[in-house]
């Protein structure tokens, strides 16, 4: 019963509010100002018992040049034409606008359905624009409110008929594919825990981030062009490279937070955080003319104090004059500003030209693999006391501090328990040297290890 819903409409009218509602998230940034959403998104729609892909998009403008604007109406056509119904916002409070009957008359031409919504219309103020819209000619308006859920009721009746549509394509579609050994073998593919790799791109305004993330998937997904700060939403692409499921994260650029002062760019740092706070793997893409600067630095901190696996990617390789120096800058700058991960990979590439991209994704498969290591308790209280025997901890409080037995409590990130008879005077220096020790002992390079000091039960102590 799966389809597809596009929301359309001229900006600042409720589409991406309306999108939050029928996803039931706050995904998509909601503002005052006009034209907030640039990439189209895609969600989980839901509503009772109906199933669907919804499709957020930007405003629609009458361009059809290479202007951001143009670029931007090129999604919104990409999007139309990929779904099973449209839905066309109207503001209500404003009533019928030029605008509004010039993308009516665009969307008649077009073989998609269109079901007219007219927003805003909680509290009856927005009666006049509702009954304005009956001149688009596109069948009878429904009022909603998308923000407080006012005609949502009308707007699933709406939707039944292109859900019972789906619902028809799917049945005769497995009427001709039924197979018994397909049956089977889907069976057992069921029975397999689904995995998937969630990848997110970021970096500085302006490196290139949505022209990787457009030259890794091979179409033009995301809006790019040459102005700063493009991307807003934090957009996730669902993608497979050699059979592995992977869900590619495009975010916004991240600025110093001494530079961020309007609520709009606020909000899309808080976007890209949270992509990052959910992402298995990070790829913090840097520019080859000015690489490892301090906010780059700040976001890669960021990264490893959320327990995240991180790549490097140095963009617009193909300008960079003085390639050996570079490198050797970037060794040096992260060995000296992040000496707690040792070992981050690096990969050179153009995302413009494509040389070198095909690099990424198996350095980002190696640091997941590193990412989820799990290691037997037996090697680890083994490796303990060879390492204490050749350099044991120092003295606490003129006691000698005993480290008893260690396990590994969980992956991504790799964290380890060691328990202590006196774990709160164990030295900073120490517990580095234990994770040192466990990088090299079992092959942990590049990824965050944590290690947590408990004092061990004394089975003769009364409680």
């Amino acid at each position: 019963m799966n389809f597809t819903v596009a929301i359309i409409g001229r900006p600042n009218v409720g589409k991406s509010t309306l999108f939050n509602r029928l996803v039931g998230k706050r995904l998509a940034i909601v503002n005052d100002s006009p034209g907030v959403t640039r990439d189209r998104r895609e969600g989980d729609g839901r509503l009772a018992d109906l199933r669907f892909t919804v499709i957020d998009t930007a405003g629609l403008e009458d361009a059809f040049d290479d202007s951001m604007e143009g670029r931007m109406r090129a999604q919104t056509n990409h999007a139309v034409a990929m779904a099973d119904v449209a839905l066309l916002l109207i503001d209500g409070r404003s009533g019928l606008t030029p605008l509004d009957s010039h993308f009516a008359r665009w969307l008649r031409t077009h073989e998609t359905p269109t079901i007219l919504l007219a927003n805003k219309c909680e509290g009856r103020k927005g009666d006049d624009g509702l009954f304005e819209a009956f001149k688009l000619g596109l069948g009878d308006p429904i009022a909603l409110s998308a923000e407080h859920g006012i005609g949502i009721d009308d707007l699933y009746d709406a939707l039944v008929p292109f859900a019972e549509a789906a619902r028809a394509r799917e049945e005769s579609q497995t009427f001709e594919t039924v197979d018994i050994d397909d049956d089977i073998s889907e069976e057992d593919d069921d029975d397999a825990p689904p995995t998937h790799l969630q990848m997110a791109v970021v970096g500085r305004p302006n490196v290139g981030k949505s022209t990787l993330v457009n030259k890794l998937i091979g179409e033009d997904r995301m809006l790019t062009g040459p102005e700063a700060g493009i991307t807003r939403d934090a957009i996730t692409v669902s993608w497979t490279f050699r059979d592995r499921p992977i869900r590619l994260i495009d975010t916004a650029g991240l600025r110093r937070k001494a530079k961020v002062n309007e609520q709009l760019e606020y909000l899309s740092v808080n976007d890209s955080m949270r992509s990052i706070r959910y992402a298995h793997c990070v790829v913090l893409l840097i520019d080859a003319t000015a690489p490892l600067e301090k906010q780059d630095l700040t976001i890669a901190r960021t990264v490893i104090e959320e327990g995240r696996s991180l790549v490097i990617a140095v963009n617009k390789w193909d300008l960079a004059a003085d390639r050996r120096g570079i490198m050797r800058a970037i060794e040096d700058r992260l060995q000296t500003s992040l000496p707690q991960v040792r070992g981050i990979p690096v990969v050179t590439l153009s995302a413009k030209t494509g040389v070198g991209v095909d690099k990424l994704l198996p350095a980002v498969f190696k640091i997941f693999d590193t990412w989820n290591t799990r290691i037997s308790t037996a090697n680890l209280n083994r490796w303990l006391t060879e390492v204490c025997e050749r350099h044991p901890p120092p003295l606490a409080r003129g006691r000698r501090l005993r480290l008893r037995y260690m396990t590994q409590a969980k992956a991504r990130p790799p964290t380890f328990i060691v328990f202590a008879n006196i774990p709160e005077d164990l030295p900073e220096s120490y517990n580095r040297y234990l994770i040192n020790g466990l990088r090299e002992a079992f092959d942990l390079p590049g990824v965050p290890v944590r290690i947590r000091t408990r004092r061990g039960k004394n089975p003769y102590a009364k409680d």
